[in-house]
This record gives C-alpha cells, sequence and structure tokens, in this order.
C-alpha cells in the first residue's frame, strides 16, 4: 500500500502541473502522513543529505566546461575538423554530425546541452546542402544519446552516487557502448541517405586537414586528459570536472581568444541554474527515497522479481522494459533517482555486475529522452531544427530501432560492456 500512496502522490502532482522535484517532495509527505510519521526535521535532514555529496560536486563543473567550449570555439573546431576528414565523401555531413558529437558528447555530459550547441551548427549545414531537414535533425537528436553515457556524464555521476558504484569504472564502462552507437548510426545513415540527392562538400586539401586537426588539437586533449587522469588515479571524476573547466576556460580566453568576459559571466549564470535544478531534484528524492526504504518499498520490489534472480537475462529483460515504460513518461535524472534504490537490492542479490547494470539502465534511460511525450531531447531538437514533432518522430525510427537492438546485444552479451572495460586500468 506505501508504494500505491507514492505512485499516487507523484502522478496527481505531476498532473496539476508541479514540478519533478516538488512532486518527488510531495509524494515522500504523502509516504510520511500515511506511516503516521510526519517530522519536517527528517525533510530537512534528507534534503541536506541529498545534495551533500563530494561526487555531486563533479555535476557543475562538468556543465559548465562544456558551456565554455561553446562560448570559447572549441566545439566550432571539432565540427571543422570532422568536416574536413569525411565531409566530402556521400552523406559526409551526416557523418561529421556524428564525428562530432562522440567528441562533444565526451566533455558535455549533457543531451539537451549538446543538442542545443551542435544543433545551431550542424543541422543549417546540412539543410544548405541538401539534406532533408527531418532527417538530419533526427540524427542530431538520435546522436546526443552519446552525451549521457561518456565521459563527464551527468547521468552516471548521480547513479554512481545513489547506488554507491565507483564514478570511474562507470565512465570506463561507457565507452565502449558509445562505439558501438556511433557505428551503428553512421550504418544507418548510409543506408537512409543513399536515396537523396546532396551537395558534397569539396574534398579538403593536405594542409586544410592538418590545419583543422592541429585547431581541434587543444579540444580533443580534454577527454583524453580526464580518461588518463581518472584511470591512472592522478585526480577524481569531481576533479577532472574542475580541470576540464579550467582547460576550456584557459583554451577559450588564451588560445582562441574567442570567451570574452561577458561571456564567462553569462557561463557561470548558465552552469548556476542547470546544476541548482539538478542537484535540488537529487535533494528532493532523498527524501522520497528514505521514505521507501522506511516503507520497505526495495524489499516489496525484490519479492516481486525474486523468481527471475536466478535467470539474469530476463531479469534483465523485464527491468529493461519497465525503465523503458518509465522513461517514456518521466526524465533521465528523476527517473534514475527513483528506480535505483528499488532495483539496486535486486541486481546485488541476483550477482548482476553492478557496473554493467548502471550503464545499461543509463542507456535505457537516454532512449527515453527520444521517445514522446516527455522526450527531452526530442523537443530541443525540433526547436533547433524547426521541424514539428511529427515530423521528427518520423524520421527518427530507424535510427530509434537500431539504439534498442544495441541494447538488446548488450542485455544479451555483457561481454561487450564487461571485456573492453577490463582494459582499461582502475585505480
Amino acid at each position: 500500500m506505501t508504494m500505491i500512496v507514492f505512485l499516487i502522490g507523484l502522478i496527481a502532482a505531476m498532473c496539476i502541473g508541479m514540478s519533478i522535484a516538488f512532486a518527488l517532495l510531495f509524494s515522500g509527505v504523502c509516504m510520511m502522513f500515511y506511516m503516521n510519521g510526519f517530522n519536517t526535521q527528517i525533510i530537512a535532514q534528507n534534503l541536506m543529505t541529498g545534495a551533500d555529496s563530494y561526487s555531486m560536486m563533479a555535476i557543475p563543473f562538468f556543465v559548465m566546461a562544456g558551456d565554455l567550449m561553446n562560448r570559447g570555439g572549441l566545439t566550432e573546431r571539432i565540427v571543422t575538423a570532422a568536416t574536413t576528414l569525411v565531409g566530402h565523401i556521400r552523406g559526409g555531413l551526416g557523418y561529421v554530425s556524428i564525428m562530432a558529437i562522440f567528441c562533444f558528447a565526451a566533455l558535455s555530459g549533457s543531451a539537451v546541452a549538446s543538442t542545443a550547441a551542435l544543433g545551431m551548427i550542424l543541422i543549417p549545414m546540412m539543410v544548405k546542402a541538401g539534406y532533408d531537414r527531418s532527417r538530419s535533425t533526427a540524427l542530431i537528436a538520435a546522436g546526443n544519446l552519446l552525451s549521457p553515457i561518456l565521459l563527464s556524464s551527468v547521468p552516471m555521476i548521480i547513479f554512481s552516487v545513489v547506488a554507491s558504484v565507483s564514478i570511474t569504472k562507470l565512465f570506463m564502462a561507457g565507452i565502449a557502448p558509445s562505439i558501438y552507437i556511433a557505428v551503428a548510426l553512421c550504418l544507418v545513415w548510409a543506408w537512409v541517405v543513399r536515396k537523396d540527392n546532396v551537395e558534397k562538400l569539396p574534398r579538403a586539401s593536405f594542409k586544410e586537414v592538418v590545419k583543422a586537426c592541429l585547431d581541434a588539437g587543444w579540444s580533443l586533449l580534454m577527454p583524453i586528459g580526464i580518461m588518463v587522469g581518472m584511470t591512472s588515479g592522478k585526480f577524481t571524476p569531481t576533479e577532472a570536472g574542475v580541470v576540464s573547466c579550467v582547460y576550456a576556460m584557459v583554451i577559450g580566453i588564451f588560445v582562441h581568444r574567442e570567451l570574452k568576459p561577458r561571456g564567462f559571466m553569462e557561463s557561470l549564470i548558465s552552469t548556476a541554474k542547470t546544476s541548482s535544478i539538478i542537484m535540488f531534484l537529487a535533494a528532493a528524492a532523498m527524501v522520497s527515497s528514505w521514505m521507501m526504504t522506511i516503507g520497505n518499498i526495495p524489499q516489496i520490489i525484490s519479492n516481486i522479481l525474486e523468481p527471475l534472480v536466478d535467470n539474469k537475462l530476463v531479469l534483465m529483460l523485464v527491468i529493461n522494459a519497465i525503465v523503458i515504460l518509465v522513461g517514456m513518461a518521466m526524465d533521465v535524472t528523476p527517473t534514475i533517482l527513483i528506480l535505483t534504490p528499488v532495483l539496486m537490492p535486486v541486481i546485488n542479490a541476483a550477482g548482476i555486475d553492478p557496473v554493467y547494470f548502471g550503464v545499461i539502465f543509463i542507456i535505457n534511460n537516454c532512449i527515453g529522452l527520444l521517445t514522446p511525450p516527455v522526450g527531452t531531447v526530442l523537443n530541443v531538437a525540433c526547436s533547433v531544427g524547426k521541424i514539428s514533432m511529427e515530423q521528427i518522430m518520423k524520421a527518427i525510427i530507424p535510427f530509434f530501432i537500431v539504439e534498442l537492438i544495441i541494447l538488446f546485444l548488450m542485455i544479451l552479451f555483457p561481454q561487450l560492456i564487461t571485456y573492453p572495460a577490463s582494459f582499461f586500468t582502475i585505480s
């Protein structure tokens, strides 16, 4: 009954237009009243506990690093380098988009931010070259599934805090799935664009390629530095966020000279707004999480799923089916905050690697960004690409299907994640 009270409280609050953070608080308070345990001190303590995490400090730094990259010209140089490399082949701007998204994803950590930043640059380029606007916008949206699963991933940081899993291991385990998805998107793009009558960009000279790659070198050094630093134990993920932020600021001001004082102040304000939303969500979710624990909801879920514990494959398929359904109605962060404490006892009881599960869980949540009615990335992509939701939904189907196939294959063969991750030395 406690779980029903939680769900009714959460859904009712959302239906009347309450933000998800306050809806979580409301559902937690509803459970308190139901259990005759309302206490404002408990609410205050859990709000403080939810936000008081050293690991969560990485979020504002990674968010700011991505924003500074946009304002400092680092993102534009990544796009230019990719264009000189593959822009001249058939469908080249699509491959440019995927390469640029992959590089920027390792620095941004946010699918929404990456979609907005790269979409404004790439979609007009593709439309001007004769590519279908809807298909181009769909590719940008689908490709930005990479942002929350590569280095600096905000959802991974949140999951690691809630599930008590190593952030570094999650970051490293997310690299291989990102490559699978990027390659799969390239194959689908080659198939869907084969009949388009598009203008090929002129082949860049060797000198132009070298110059563009050297210009982009400063941008590409950042994810390499993050990975090397974390795997060697030189700094923690939170310290990596600080290093990324300072690096983007120094390159933007002193090397590219495009980051101005006004842009820096705007970046601080934008980062504060974005980070405060995420941190307050985490704090509000801690109240509900604490009440769910007191109400024995994780144990109830464990008992429901107990018949599946001995069959890891079936258990993973059932859990992922649930996550897909929830992801259609809820954004990534609240889904992670709500479901992680409920599902982790089951995952541990089944003997499933929590790092492997975390990667699968986060990818599945991010697929929800491409599904209506919430579909945050879809909405941002529609706005940037200047198309309707109906247009992008039709165009995104082949990309969406291939990402589901990749997810299913990784559930079927966990070694696709665990084996590549074992090559990295984790301190």
